[in-house]
């Protein structure tokens, strides 16, 4: 079985430890030999990101750094246009092959909102989707609050264990508890602002970065 590649996507607005956390712990469910942190460049589903494209993307480089596991693309920032995940996969595959497992790397939130996304149901003849949830949030999450659409999907797509996201390339999905680390970037960019340190919350070579280019000083 061939080892996956994992795909973590977001603003990045800044980086921060629950990011950081969400990736290993799914890369390591998923026995994957890579994540790709991938910034978006036009977020369809938010508002235009406070730091500029270089500032998120040498944040995330910053924040990456030391991890041989962790790697960043850019492609999103360079292509142009909204920043559509269907895009960014689609790209992926052709570089990477149609054997190659791909694993999408999602928060519950981010999953349960997954119909809203151009083209979503072509998101799982690209890639299997890993879905992290706070640990007892799983069945609450998903038997109350998923739209109907998504409700079926996950009905025939739900794999019992990570061996199956190894075993073909992608259409399946895997829910798996992590750390729950209530860590917001909205939060962190506020309290920057404020004059509070968000130490602790993200590496401190991006609360360096931030610091020394006034990243989030001002409105």
């Amino acid at each position: 079985m061939t080892a996956p590649v994992c795909i973590l996507g977001g603003t990045f607005d800044p980086i921060h430890f629950g990011h950081l956390r969400l990736a290993q712990e799914l890369a390591d469910v998923a026995g994957a030999d890579r994540v790709l942190f991938i910034p978006a460049g036009v977020p369809p589903h938010r508002a235009t990101p406070h730091a500029a494209a270089a500032q998120r993307l040498e944040m995330v480089r910053l924040a990456v750094a030391g991890n041989p596991r962790f790697a960043v693309d850019d492609r999103e920032l360079t292509r142009g246009g909204p920043s559509y995940t269907v895009d960014t996969l689609t790209a992926l595959r052709d570089e990477l092959g149609a054997a190659r497992p791909l694993c999408l790397l999602l928060g519950s939130d981010a999953f349960a909102a997954l119909p809203t996304w151009h083209r979503w149901q072509a998101l799982f003849d690209l890639a299997h989707i890993m879905v992290a949830h706070r640990p007892g949030a799983r069945h609450a999450k998903w038997d109350e609050c998923m739209p109907p659409a998504l409700r079926a999907e996950c009905r025939q797509r739900l794999c019992g264990g990570p061996a199956e996201l190894r075993a073909v390339p992608a259409g399946r999905i895997l829910a798996h508890a992590i750390a729950a680390l209530d860590i917001s970037a909205t939060a962190i960019r506020d309290g920057v602002r404020g004059g509070a340190s968000p130490r602790y919350l993200l590496p401190d070579s991006v609360l360096d970065y931030i610091q020394a280019n006034s990243v989030y000083a001002g409105g």
